[in-house]
């Protein structure tokens, strides 16, 4: 039986797949027109199992007409430019003898002298060799993919990409390789170029998208088919829209879901199962996340701008020509948003990244109820959650601490009653043995808490102020989640950080479901910084 991968590049023997046909042909379609292509995108989202399969499939529809070379680029991050030529070499000539031993041909005693004569120095010589041996290929295309781009040696990037910039503009059908595809995480300004070196850009920028909906369901449907097991609708469109169709995500909740809890193959895997799924993804320390979490803690601006495209409507303008955009952006932590703001890319990565941020002890624990009450006061008697009580008391206990919330550890103070929210109703969720999972609609300046506990599921919402219209505009878009989710009450919780801010709560009815609304003032500063 097949599995669902997560490791390493899959293939359609051993794994569920999703074909990507509209992407391959697009791609082959940039070959056969002579393009330098370039891929580069986080890591676990498919490059390199696409790259194998382009190639596949371009070497099936004419083995006469391409020769593809493929490198790999990661072993060499710490060689001198000189090693790094000499062992790229090594490689080019395994792989030309690999073809020609998988077409059954042997190479022609001319063919075999040159490359024993040849050697690689410098980008130069490589210049050389890739001139002399297309004399050799006919009417053969040279198609050269690179993985791993990254692991280049620094001094040998500039006089590398030259090389390959000086051989595709000779505008010649027999340059040498005709064809070029590079595969890394980095943008290609974003490596150690010389500044006075002319920069690569002859590159057709490939975009490889994360599954649609549509390749979600058809991986889950290749599953079914062959077991008999099915999904119900609800969970596709959940674990679609929990990962965004991030790969790595996709497989490994389909893994889990299929695997690893123990399902009986005749029960229909449902929203239950999900959100016990969804638990473990969360807290398990995978390699997708656990990337995540050492990049965004290796540099200490990250945690601010991150913490602003989650809690501000007016959100952070997407500049990929500012340093930090396009770091955060190559490490597929954040994309531009179709308004051309920045997101986080999936609400599993900013439910992490606020997991990240968020103390480990906030030192008011002790303070969250009044004194004779705990989080069993509100479960009802039928074991609901009564959430009016609830959010009532953090409200209170905002009031209660005052000024003390800005003694938070590694909290910036505007985004500390948000931190507390998430912190408060993460605790009790754990207490009741509840799911609670973030929901993102449009990637920033909201944040949508989904709590899933005794068949019930309870969404609060939270902002920063930013004005009365983007207050009115939030309970719409709050109604319209909740019409969504079909989910007849939801929560609204605004932090006000304004110097003379007023408490207020209101429900309302909206669009035919009711909004509880809160406005919870925030101490910005203690009593004796305070002007008169």
């Amino acid at each position: 039986m097949k599995t669902f991968g997560t490791h390493g590049p899959v293939n359609p023997e051993d794994h569920y797949v999703v074909s990507r046909s509209d992407e391959l042909a697009d791609f082959i379609n940039r070959v056969k027109l002579g393009r330098y292509i370039v891929i580069f995108a986080p890591r676990q989202t498919g490059k390199t199992t696409f790259f194998q399969w382009a190639l596949e499939a371009l070497t099936a529809e004419s083995t006469e007409t391409y020769f593809p070379i493929e490198l790999n680029f990661q072993v060499y991050e710490d060689y001198s430019a000189d090693d790094f030529y000499l062992s790229l070499y090594e490689r080019i000539c395994e792989q030309i003898h690999s073809i020609f031993i998988k077409r059954g041909f042997v190479s022609s005693e001319d063919l075999t002298q040159f490359l024993e004569n040849t050697k690689l120095t410098d980008h130069v010589a490589m210049l050389r060799f890739f001139q002399q041996f297309s004399e050799f290929l006919g009417d053969e295309r040279l198609v050269l993919i690179i993985d791993e781009f990254d692991g280049i040696p620094s001094d040998a990037v500039s006089g590398f990409l030259n090389a390959l910039r000086t051989i595709y503009v000779q505008r010649t059908m027999r340059k040498c390789p005709y064809s070029l595809g590079i595969v890394g995480v980095k943008n290609i300004t974003q490596l150690n170029l010389n500044r006075s070196i002319s920069p690569f850009n002859i590159q057709d920028e490939f975009t490889l998208p994360n599954f649609t909906f549509e390749q979600v369901s058809e991986l889950l449907t290749q599953y079914t088919d062959e077991v008999g097991q099915i999904f119900a609708p609800e969970v596709i469109e959940n674990i679609h829209r929990q990962t965004a169709g991030q790969p790595f995500l996709v497989n490994r909740f389909a893994q889990i879901l299929t695997e690893e809890m123990n399902i009986p193959k005749t029960d229909t895997i449902t929203m239950s199962h999900f959100s016990q799924a969804h638990i473990e993804v969360r807290e398990e320390d995978n390699a997708n996340l656990t990337h995540l979490m050492t990049n965004i803690r290796r540099d200490t601006r990250y945690k601010n701008i991150l913490m602003r495209i989650v809690s501000y409507e007016r959100g952070v303008r997407f500049n990929p020509r500012k340093e930090i955009i396009s770091e955060l952006t190559t490490l597929g932590v954040i994309g531009k948003a179709p308004d051309g703001m920045c997101q986080i890319v999936n609400p599993i990565y900013q439910d992490c990244i606020l997991q990240a941020f968020k103390p480990e002890v906030n030192g008011l624990e002790q303070d969250y109820f009044a004194e004779g009450t705990d989080f069993q006061d509100y479960l009802t008697p039928s074991g609901q959650i009564n959430m009016d009580l609830l959010l009532d008391n953090f409200q209170n206990f905002i009031a209660r601490v005052g000024f003390r919330i800005l003694q938070v550890p590694e909290t910036p103070k505007e985004f500390v009653g948000q931190d507390l929210l998430y912190a408060y109703l993460d605790q009790f969720v754990s207490l009741i043995r509840g799911a609670m999972f973030l929901e993102t609609q449009t990637g920033r300046g909201r944040m949508d808490m989904i709590i899933v506990h005794n068949g019930h599921k309870y969404i609060v919402e939270t902002k920063i102020w930013e004005g009365e219209r983007l207050y009115d505009a939030g309970k719409k878009q709050l109604s319209a989640y909740l019409k969504l989710e079909r989910v007849q009450e939801g929560y609204y919780v605004v932090f006000d950080h304004r110097s003379e801010p007023e408490p207020h709560v209101e429900t309302e009815m909206i669009d035919g479901v009711t909004i509880r609304c809160y406005v919870i003032p925030v101490v910005q500063e203690v009593p004796s910084q305070r002007t008169s």
